[in-house]
């Protein structure tokens, strides 16, 4: 009974490296969804199975959580950070499902583009969350956080490239309409990186 009143520090750092690994995992699949544009539904279902492990993640994060009297961090940034990075699988989801359901047929160089980029930035993340317990060494960590957001705003010009190309190329509206909404859902796993990011840099500020 003793034991359970006193203060406790539970490993929250194990949680997010779990998780930030499931992110990695989805990300390589989506990668290679787009630069091979092959068995489409085996990489959905990957990336829906990389999704459910992190959601379970993020459940036992969210529980231990309420059970941790002292935490490593501020709790508020331990949810904030948890549910950022369950955004990032949830939208590498929402792509590789609109890839099947839409029945897009033919894939272009700036989407997979879109999608490396999107894997630089999740494998930034899995390296930012990585040195989040050591916060003695700062200068690593908003080094990270610097090179998602520059590849986020990679990200960026890319679509506004390929939105370019997309609205004076392509005459098939269907087409158009698939490709447009694939390159927005794309771009955002990068935003939703660099939130991520920007959450991971507000910890290091705060704590250093």
């Amino acid at each position: 009974m003793l034991s359970r009143l006193m203060p406790q520090q539970g490993n929250f750092f194990t949680l997010f490296n779990a998780h930030a690994e499931q992110i990695v995992i989805g990300s390589r699949e989506l990668a290679r969804l787009f630069a091979e544009f092959t068995d489409l539904d085996v990489r959905a279902k990957n990336i829906d199975r990389a999704e459910h492990a992190a959601d379970k993640i993020t459940h036992e994060t969210i529980a231990l959580l309420h059970k941790t009297f002292i935490t490593p961090i501020d709790r508020e940034q331990i949810l904030q950070l948890i549910n950022g990075m369950d955004d990032i699988l949830d939208l590498m989801q929402d792509v590789a499902e609109a890839v099947v359901l839409y029945d897009v047929r033919k894939v272009t160089a700036e989407a997979t583009q879109l999608g490396e980029i999107s894997q630089m930035c999740c494998e930034r993340v899995k390296i930012a969350v990585g040195l989040l317990q050591n916060l003695r060494e700062p200068a690593s960590i908003l080094k990270t956080c610097e090179e998602i957001d520059r590849l986020e705003s990679d990200a960026d010009r890319v679509m506004r490239s390929a939105m370019s190309k997309l609205f004076r190329d392509e005459s098939d509206i269907k087409q158009l309409i698939k490709l447009r909404t694939i390159y927005e859902q794309l771009e955002l796993i990068t935003d939703r990186c660099e939130d991520v990011a920007n959450i991971i840099e507000g910890i290091v500020l705060e704590n250093s």
